[in-house]
């Protein structure tokens, strides 16, 4: 979130001026050590509370003594049933163990060569692993790669502060929150952020 981009968002919308106006801003980009952890890390929260996913990886990483994180070879290497032990569902295991060959392949690529790639082309190529979907590559690009154009229209939350802070009835399609994002471009992350904090405002407490 740059000061350019929030000056951006006042300019084209009233209501984005009312959000910035209204919330904190975001507290920047947290980085992981490469795509490849990146990926294991998100496989591992998709549908767990935080707490536990985290439980889980920590009995992962404990396969590996003295690694702050596994390679991929190494990961390859340590058989699925000690991935089930340490948590994981079987589905979980053949997304890892994805990941892992993948990252091996040179599908998922390095970091200096994301940072090469445009948006659309790492969407391409991470969404090629096994559990790893649009909105999985979207969050990485936005809050690990920093990536200042990332609109993830999908995301429930993105939609109903949308909604929320539009004072629309109905919940906007994908293509209509696409449509109407454009006026923020470049700066659709930041316009996404904020779209999250309507939302949260929105909720009955």
């Amino acid at each position: 979130m740059t000061p350019a981009a929030l000056a951006h968002l006042r300019r084209v919308d009233p209501v984005m001026r009312a959000l910035i106006r209204a919330h904190a801003p975001w507290g920047g980009v947290r980085r992981a050590k490469s795509p490849f952890e990146m990926l294991v890390r998100a496989v591992a929260h998709q549908q767990l509370h935080g707490r536990a996913a985290e439980t889980i990886l920590a009995r992962m990483i404990a396969l590996f003594p003295g690694r702050r994180f596994p390679g991929p070879e190494e990961l390859l290497a340590v058989s699925p049933r000690a991935l089930r032990r340490a948590g994981f569902s079987r589905a979980k295991v053949a997304a890892l163990r994805d990941i892992a060959a993948k990252t091996v392949a040179g599908v998922v690529p390095a970091t200096r060569v994301i940072t090469r790639l445009d948006d659309a082309a790492v969407v391409e190529r991470l969404t090629q692993v096994r559990g790893v979907g649009r909105w999985t590559v979207e969050m990485l690009l936005m809050f690990r790669f920093g990536r200042p154009d990332v609109l993830p229209v999908d995301d429930f939350g993105v939609r109903a502060g949308f909604r929320a802070a539009y004072g629309r009835r109905a919940m906007p399609t994908p293509r209509q929150l696409l449509a109407y994002g454009e006026r923020w471009r470049p700066h659709r992350t930041t316009a996404a952020w904020y779209l999250w904090r309507a939302a949260e405002a929105a909720r009955p407490r």
